[in-house]
């Protein structure tokens, strides 16, 4: 099948490059790298080494999450003047925590064309290495560092019946590791990737409390993508109506709206927010 002369004059390509291992990067991404106009990296040191390996003599510039202010109506400039342009970050899949995701909905807003150029992943490299179920998974990213919406996703993954996708730095992972103990059990499956594609790959599980024990041992190293199994139905007991109730109204008295009430008490009550909002509302109807 004759496929199509890249790279095209306006377009921005979102090109995969190797999350590890060298030889992951597609013929097509080093034949784009090598021919676009200008390439935005994450890191134009790092980055830098892979483009100089493939003999890229595209014009570089970096761009991160502290300088997307100005570097985004550079880019789209670049993308009306007819230069193509290219973004990667340091490895794997721009655009998937990641400012890339910034520039992407820049680009599509000023109607200029998008192309991805497929590359490795650490979330799906984790997810299909694991062994835990994939038909239904969604994707965390990494948490919030601290404070009451940590909590709060922490309880959501608590009762979370799909499989979950996290990604997490080294320094933080045994902290994360206690809370999953925490909130979700330690028998809860729990896949834990570490350097992915890299000379020294490990595959650390089956469950939370095998993740925790052996990360207390051995000193956390390298970049972790962790696969948190979904929680069963018994996991999950949905509260009465009676006690939605009762739960919501006593939130509402500690000084939360309606809205924060329904969405606090969501997780542990197996109900949706929007359930129990609708709950409360035609209760007080009821009353009136």
């Amino acid at each position: 099948m004759k496929q199509r002369a890249e790279p095209d004059a306006g377009v921005l390509y979102v090109v995969g490059t190797p999350i590890g291992h060298l030889g992951d990067l597609s013929p097509r991404a080093r034949a784009l790298l090598i021919a676009v106009d200008t390439i935005a990296c994450e890191d134009t040191r790092h980055s830098g080494q892979l483009l100089s390996a493939l003999g890229s003599q595209a014009r570089r510039c970096s761009f991160h999450q502290h300088n997307t202010h100005t570097r985004i109506p550079q880019l789209l400039e670049e993308l009306r003047d007819g230069r193509s342009v290219a973004v990667i970050s340091d490895a794997g899949l721009p655009g998937i925590s990641d400012p890339g995701e910034e520039l992407v909905r820049a680009a599509r807003e000023a109607n200029h064309g998008v192309i991805c150029i497929p590359g490795p992943c650490a979330a799906t490299t984790a997810l299909v290495s694991s062994g835990l179920p994939s038909g239904r998974f969604c994707f965390e990213g990494f948490l919030p560092s601290k404070g009451r919406e940590r909590k709060e996703r922490l309880e959501s993954l608590a009762v979370e019946q799909r499989t979950t996708v996290l990604y997490e730095a080294p320094h933080r992972l045994l902290k994360l590791l206690e809370e999953l103990a925490e909130h979700c059990g330690g028998e809860r499956p729990l896949q834990v990737g570490r350097e992915l594609t890299k000379r020294h790959e490990e595959q650390v599980g089956p469950s939370v409390k095998a993740a925790l024990e052996h990360f207390a041992q051995h000193a956390p190293q390298g970049e972790f993508t962790l696969v948190l199994g979904g929680a069963t139905a018994r996991e999950v007991p949905q509260y009465s109506d009676e006690r939605c109730l009762e739960e919501l109204r006593e939130l509402i008295k500690r000084g939360l709206k309606a809205s924060e009430a329904a969405r606090e008490l969501a997780p542990a009550s197996g109900r949706s927010r929007r359930e129990l909002y609708a709950l409360l509302h035609e209760a007080e109807k009821q009353a009136d």
